[in-house]
């Protein structure tokens, strides 16, 4: 491809990407598929790769790649980020309007424009543009100075590094809020649970402390979005007249703007957009803790100016608080589908955040132990829109004499199994996985997946069906099926019902490796499963092999191995093991051949897209032959990435971190298996 139609395509795909970023982070209306997405972006990523000439700053592909930062820098904000000034009730909200009306010279009769519109609960931060290039971003900080936050603010894919349109300003200073998604907020808490660590308690927590995270990769990893809502500082271009023509104009030139605005007159239209945002509060996807109200003329705003660190033309209208003092009559233990074990607290009802509230998550047992919470206790309860309530704080001043302790209880109470909890984790569990009731159908859905058991029509919906109508108490359940048990349930007929009969029949016939992977032992992956395999030989050596035994096993450590010896001395999961090889599950076992290191030992490969002249299998057993591990998910523990044609986002991915990338030839000559070497 020659230069100049290179540059063109790279510029092409440059507008496309950050169209269609755009379209998704901005509209939340995306045109293409995220497959489509990855393949436009990979495309780029590879011509941006062979020719380094070619990126510029505001390539989609350097929103991540910056090294960790020893420290954040200061920054003088241009014009200072001031905070607003709070009204409680209607009577602040009426003397907020009079004082407008009186500093303009209006009398009663006349009516001041505002533009009210949500008060965002996150983080006030700061972008510069320069030559519609973004160039910096800060926090507030104390209004004056902040901390300079670019590089975590050029992952957030709704800030576009190139201003759209034509007329841009030569400089332009945007305010507005960085805040994570309620859902996305409770996406990221199960992630942090499923890995053992601390949970956030608030969105604004996770934006706050995503956002000041020195190493931009992991703000890459958070879910945090954007809203503009200001203009700091504008050269080289006109000021709009009015803020709503501001907060439009802002819109058009690619920056999200929050539509739940609009334009009112005087006092009571402040107060009627303030009871409709009251009302839809809890409908939002995102966290608000009030509204604010701003004079729309610019010229007007100009006139009332500022007293001492706020202006005179904006007032916040909180809304009443959303915690409130309740007592906790109890802790109970609830089991999630992972078999973790919440304490939630049983509480006095108390209305909070618009709900009644009788329970409230105490998140582990760490947490319940350093807040102190005890039963008895008089406590404060938070709730915020749909998110969970939760015990903020106990009020120990206030704590009764008969107050008790709470204990994790020793056995599972569901279905009475040991509990267990590994030294790196803060969430202690359920050991049976295969047989608690709470664990069922992430259980069964795990056994049937394609890595595992590779049983074909078994999903979601009829997973739930079979377990609701206890028909699948255990995976070994799934072999008592027949064709009119299946037939009756929603959705299947005869057919169906026959077809998936024949999958689970042919899944009978398995290996070593998939049937451990199928189990579900915690902290045990497909790759841990094969070198088990490999090592053990069979199923019953593994069962019967202590922890010391099972480090023996490349890469198993003491955690790894707790884990497999707790879930095999579990006498519920021995139990639906053998009903497995009852019902007629098997593969062959063989005396068990530890792996030697090789030439790849202790190095671990990802592989990604469609290799030229090998399967993904053969990749996988070249690597395993000469000593390596083959990872399903880049990660910085990651030392190559094997790339071939549309290699997807695991390529961005890789490159963010900086990992060696391969072909197959790099691979062949890495191996020796290009060079004739064994």
């Amino acid at each position: 491809m020659a230069v100049r139609r290179v540059t063109e395509r790279a510029e092409k795909l440059r507008a496309e990407i950050e169209h269609h970023n755009y379209r998704y982070y901005v509209l939340d209306d995306p045109e293409i598929t995220d497959a489509e997405y990855d393949r436009l972006f990979g495309e780029l990523v590879g011509l941006e790769t062979v020719h380094p000439e070619l990126v510029t700053p505001d390539s989609p592909t350097q929103r991540v790649g910056a090294r960790p930062l020893a420290q954040f820098a200061s920054v003088s904000h241009r014009a200072p980020m001031l905070s607003l000034n709070n009204a409680f009730s209607e009577e602040d909200v009426a003397a907020f309007d009079r004082r407008v009306r009186e500093g303009l010279g209006l009398d009663a009769a006349e009516s001041v424009e505002y533009v009210a519109e949500p008060k965002f609960d996150g983080l006030a931060i700061s972008l510069r543009y320069e030559g519609a290039i973004f160039v910096q971003g800060a926090t507030r900080g104390d209004g004056q100075t902040g901390e300079d936050v670019t590089p975590n603010l050029r992952t957030i894919r709704s800030i576009p590094l190139r201003l759209r349109g034509r007329e841009v300003p030569q400089t332009l200073d945007v305010r507005g809020e960085v805040l994570i998604y309620r859902s996305d907020f409770q996406k990221l808490n199960e992630r942090q649970r499923s890995r053992g660590d601390r949970e956030f308690a608030n969105p604004r927590n996770a934006a706050a402390g995503s956002l000041r995270q020195l190493d931009s990769r992991m703000t890459a990893s958070r879910p945090l979005r954007f809203f503009a809502y200001g203009i700091g500082q504008i050269i080289g271009g006109p000021m709009p007249a009015l803020h709503s023509d501001m907060l439009d104009w802002l819109a058009l030139l690619g920056l999200p703007v929050c539509s739940e605005r609009e334009v009112v007159k005087g006092a009571k239209g402040l107060l009627h957009f303030y009871g409709g945002m009251a009302a839809r509060r809890a409908r939002l996807g995102f966290d608000i803790d009030g509204v604010v109200y701003k004079v729309n003329s610019i010229e007007q705003q100009k006139r009332l100016g500022f007293v001492a660190r706020a202006p005179r033309f904006a007032i916040a209208h909180k809304f009443p608080a959303e915690e409130a003092q309740t007592v906790v009559l109890g802790i109970d233990v609830q089991v999630g589908r992972t078999g973790a074990l919440t304490p939630v607290a049983r509480l006095a009802p108390v209305f909070v955040g618009g709900a009644t509230v009788t329970n409230a998550t105490l998140h582990n047992e760490d947490e319940l132990r350093r807040k102190d919470i005890r039963i008895g206790d008089a406590v404060i309860v938070r709730r915020a829109g749909e998110v969970i309530p939760e015990v903020v704080r106990a009020l120990p001043e206030q704590r009764p004499p008969d107050a008790r302790a709470f204990r994790m209880p020793a056995h599972c109470p569901v279905c009475g199994s040991k509990v267990v909890r590994l030294p790196d984790e803060a969430v202690t569990r359920c050991s049976a996985g295969l047989v608690c009731a709470a664990q069922r159908k992430q259980a069964i859905l795990h056994f049937a997946s394609r890595r595992a058991m590779d049983i074909e029509g078994l999903g979601d919906k009829l997973v739930d069906q079979l377990v609701d109508r206890d028909l699948l108490k255990t995976p070994a359940d799934i072999y008592r099926l027949d064709v009119a048990t299946l037939a009756g349930l929603d959705r299947m007929g005869d057919k169906s019902a026959q077809n998936l009969i024949a999958t689970i029949d042919q899944s009978r016939d398995t290996t070593l490796e998939r049937f451990i992977f199928a189990l579900g032992v915690r902290n045990v992956g497909e790759a841990t499963a094969r070198d088990l395999a490999r090592h053990f030989g069979s199923l019953d050596r593994l069962t019967k092999a202590d922890e010391e035994e099972v480090q023996e096993v490349k890469d198993v450590g003491p955690v790894v191995a707790m884990s497999i010896r707790q879930f095999f001395s579990e006498p519920h999961n021995l139990a639906v093991i053998r009903q497995l090889r009852s019902a007629g599950v098997r593969w062959p076992e063989h005396a068990g051949t530890p792996r030697q290191p090789g030439a790849l030992a202790a190095k671990t490969f990802v592989l990604t897209g469609t290799l030229p002249s090998m399967a993904r299998e053969e990749a996988r057993e070249l690597i395993e032959s000469a000593g390596g591990k083959v990872s399903g998910s880049v990660s910085r523990k990651t030392d190559y990435l094997v790339a071939g044609a549309d290699p997807g986002s695991k390529h961005d991915r890789a490159l963010e971190l900086g990992i060696t990338i391969l072909d197959e030839a790099g691979l062949l000559a890495l191996t020796g298996a290009g060079t004739g070497k064994q």
